[in-house]
């Protein structure tokens, strides 16, 4: 019996170890590509490591290929601008369906979570009209309007109001509390984990956004970085150290979120499972 589970741990591992390979390795070569030269990317079979020395300049050649600096900026404000609609509306529409009393509740939360059902590609003509009847082509507007609002968000802060004490939002309606007051003064700041996690999600969602932001932008100087990494991807094909040091600039906000955030995400995401 011991031999058996000394066996089946030593398999444990050996999966874990290589599934924790498969996720790692795409990162460690995307960062060590980042610094190779060509003769090194090119190469058959591709080196793992810069052999012929480190090549920084691959960060700098990207400055002059396309314009990242406003790239980058328009990825944070489209980012910041989708993250903050995303928290207020879903955090106003969970209350709503928790704490108003509204008749036939429930009727009304299944058809607001049915719009989760409904895939992006399925509604882009009509938003795409829309935005360009409104003349916000080429917009920081136009790239977050379309996703100010969020069904998951919704439903998430939903399940972690439902776990509040009822107690507390009686003691505060004696107190004369009103329902913006409560909300802001109470209930959100004890729903800061779920709250940290719905952000954390939608700014990750909301940087590696493709489509939309081709679909809206035309102006190199209007568009996201992750436009930008196709773009040096088509300009400078031949030089894969190139693409990969904008594909590091890229994910550095993503990994750094994922790092330091991962406690509120787990947190978050179970806040509410337990009532």
């Amino acid at each position: 019996m011991r031999t058996s589970g000394a066996g089946s741990r030593v398999f444990t591992y050996l999966f874990l170890g290589v599934l924790f390979l498969l996720v790692v390795f795409p990162v460690y070569y995307g960062v060590v590509g980042s610094f190779m030269g060509t003769k090194d990317s090119n190469s058959f079979p591709p080196a793992l490591f810069p052999v012929s020395g480190l090549h920084p300049e691959n960060f700098g050649n990207v400055l002059s290929v396309i314009p990242l600096g406003r790239q980058y900026a328009n990825s944070v404000l489209q980012t910041a601008a989708i993250t903050v609609g995303q928290v207020v509306t879903s955090a106003l529409a969970a209350y709503a369906f928790v704490f108003l009393p509204l008749r036939k509740r429930g009727l009304w939360f299944g058809l607001f979570l049915s719009t989760m059902m409904i895939p992006f590609e399925a509604i882009i003509i009509p938003n795409y009209l829309t935005v360009s009847t409104w003349g916000l082509k080429n917009t920081i507007a136009g790239l977050a309007l379309p996703f100010l609002a969020s069904g998951f968000g919704t439903f998430l802060l939903r399940q972690s109001f439902l776990g509040f004490p009822t107690e507390l939002r009686d003691a505060a309606r004696v107190d004369g509390a009103g329902h913006l007051r409560f909300l802001w003064s109470i209930l959100l700041p004890l729903s800061r984990p779920t709250l940290a996690a719905l952000g954390i999600y939608s700014a990750l969602s909301a940087w590696n956004m493709y489509f939309w932001p081709l679909l809206v932008t035309e102006a190199p100087s209007d568009q996201t970085i992750q436009i930008g990494i196709g773009q040096l991807q088509t300009s400078d094909g031949q030089d894969p150290g190139l693409v990969l040091a904008g594909v590091v600039l890229a994910l550095v906000p993503t990994l750094l979120l994922v790092i330091f955030g991962q406690r509120f995400i787990v947190r978050g995401l179970t806040a509410g499972a337990v009532k």
